[in-house]
């Protein structure tokens, strides 16, 4: 059986003072720092939370400026090939007019050369065709002499011919 002694009531004693002292002064403040330290921890929790938030916002937001950055730097480039297509067009179209004037140039400077070569041509067949009269009205010939002139005349123009063209 249980003997219930003073050992026994003072052992118990003993304990509910220790449990009282413990409560006041190890049990209440373990618990406030306890308490203090899941404040601190659920703060921090919410501080991280709200970070990542922010840093996602950050991340959205350098995205948004990233794409719209691409957009107007495919803008440019789309402009600048664009000018650079219109610039060599222009130069094409500048480059046709300057050879085309110089084809008409080339053609009005050859007409001008063949007019005079015309020109030159039918002075010397008058010079030839009146020293070849002169030739025929200063002698008194047959018609066989005069047949011999002419034939020496017409020789004389083949000989004088421009060109592959006969006077």
């Amino acid at each position: 059986m249980i003997d219930i002694n003073a050992t026994l009531i003072a052992q118990m004693l003993n304990f509910l003072v220790l449990v009282v002292l413990l409560r006041i002064f190890a049990y209440k403040p373990i618990v406030k720092m306890l308490k203090e330290r899941e404040e601190r921890i659920a703060g921090s929790i919410k501080k991280a939370d709200d970070d990542a938030a922010a840093a996602e916002a950050t991340l959205k937001q350098y995205q948004e400026q990233l794409a719209g950055a691409r957009i107007k730097a495919q803008e440019i480039i789309d402009k600048a090939e664009k000018r650079t297509r219109e610039d060599h067009e222009a130069s094409m179209q500048t480059t046709k007019a300057e050879i085309d004037q110089m084809k008409q140039a080339a053609q009005q400077e050859i007409q001008r050369e063949r007019a005079q070569a015309v020109e030159k041509l039918k002075g010397e067949v008058i010079a030839l065709s009146v020293a070849a009269a002169e030739k025929i009205v200063s002698k008194k010939i047959d018609a066989a002499e005069n047949e011999v002139l002419i034939k020496e005349f017409i020789d004389q123009l083949d000989k004088d011919k421009i060109g592959d063209l006969p006077c």
